[in-house]
């Protein structure tokens, strides 16, 4: 079991590396971590990510109760409201990508264009109706966008991704930067061909068990040892 100390480094490296990867800018964007069934540690609102310390993260119950010595971030409510709905969701990482934002700001959901959408859950990443930011009303919109999905566009505001700790949801966020990229750069030549739903629906199978020994692939032999063999 990750420790406290460990969760809260794990997120604090998490939102640096967020900002050195180039999908978020300053003291926008925040992060989260569940600690358990009903409390979560959450980046506090406006501190800057390279002097901030373990120790300034607040602790949040699911109640909206904090502590801590800084106000949690001002999207602390769909944060919660995904702690809450989704016991499979570890941690999440919202950014303000320029990609992905620029899909939001059209209002347009990624479609089926490329079959890695599927890493984020489904046959395609939803936009979610623009709300104002800290508001009730944007984490209702955010929690039906992800309603079997990982991920999500806000209109006219980012993304939000979401992993079992924070490093996977951080890694599909900068997944879901790129799709976006390149579905912005397609769409500017045609709109592109998308894959048929029974594409997608393999392609989503497969990822329940990609990275795994479980992978289907029959050509595949597992074996103890590898030598060369004698001519």
């Amino acid at each position: 079991m990750t420790t406290d100390a460990a969760l809260r480094r794990a997120l604090i490296d998490t939102c640096r590396a967020m900002n050195a990867s180039g999908i978020n800018q300053g003291t926008s964007g925040n992060a989260s971590a569940r600690l358990d069934a009903q409390r979560f540690l959450i980046t506090p609102s406006g501190r800057d990510y390279d002097t901030m310390k373990p120790a300034d993260l607040p602790v949040m119950a699911l109640d909206g109760r904090w502590s801590g010595p800084y106000r949690p971030s001002t999207e602390w409510r769909f944060h919660r409201d995904i702690f809450a709905a989704r016991p499979d969701v570890g941690a999440i990482v919202h950014a303000h990508s320029s990609f992905a934002t620029a899909l939001a700001c059209l209002r347009l959901d990624v479609p089926s264009f490329h079959y890695m959408v599927a890493v984020a859950g489904g046959d395609s990443i939803r936009c979610a109706p623009y709300a104002t930011f800290g508001t009730q009303a944007l984490s209702d919109h955010a929690l039906a966008a992800l309603e079997g999905r990982k991920a999500c566009l806000l209109a006219n505001h980012g993304l939000i991704a979401t992993g079992a700790t924070p490093q996977k949801a951080l890694a599909l966020a900068i997944e879901v930067e790129t799709l976006c990229g390149m579905y912005l750069r397609a769409r500017a030549v045609d709109e592109p061909t998308r894959l048929s739903n029974a594409e997608m629906t393999r392609v989503i199978e497969q990822f329940r068990t990609y990275g795994t020994p479980d992978f289907p692939d029959r050509e595949l032999r597992h074996v103890a040892t590898l030598a060369t063999r004698r001519r």
